[in-house]
């Protein structure tokens, strides 16, 4: 059987999608925004740029998503001692609540896609993604479809 992998990674991101989406309805989030509280959770207050460049994502979108955030309490903003001009952005406590929840979900689901995974397997399945994913990071003056 041949296989197409971009239509086994779209099916198995769909399962995953469609597996989480009522946790994020539960949780009262909307798309994209569990990544950036797991985030702030994880390494604390940042900057928007910061969430911008490590999600490699338009800051515009951050930005709306914050933003949204903060109108449903789970994160708060406040000036940079560093830099007056920059505000950091924090998780209040019902972020922090609501990331534990989103972490806890999102290990149950990876139970259950592995599930049937030898611990090596596992690592070399997470190898594989990783070198995927940093086989298509283009670098600077690639032209990535031209052959």
């Amino acid at each position: 059987m041949e296989q197409r992998f971009h239509m086994l990674l779209y099916r198995a991101f769909h399962a995953q999608r469609s597996r989480l989406r009522p946790r994020l309805r539960e949780l009262g989030l909307g798309p994209g925004q569990p990544k950036l509280l797991s985030y702030l959770d994880r390494r604390g207050p940042c900057r928007q740029k910061e969430l911008a460049d490590y999600f490699e994502v338009d800051p515009a979108a951050v930005s709306r998503m914050l933003e949204a955030l903060q109108r449903g309490g789970f994160l708060t903003r406040r000036t940079d001692d560093q830099c007056r001009r920059r505000d950091l952005v924090e998780l209040t406590d019902a972020g922090h609540e609501a990331a534990r929840l989103w972490n806890a979900a999102c290990r149950e689901m990876e139970e259950q896609m592995l599930q049937g995974f030898a611990p090596e397997e596992r690592e070399r399945f997470a190898d594989y993604l990783l070198r995927a994913r940093q086989n298509l990071q283009t670098r600077e003056g690639d032209a990535p479809w031209e052959t």
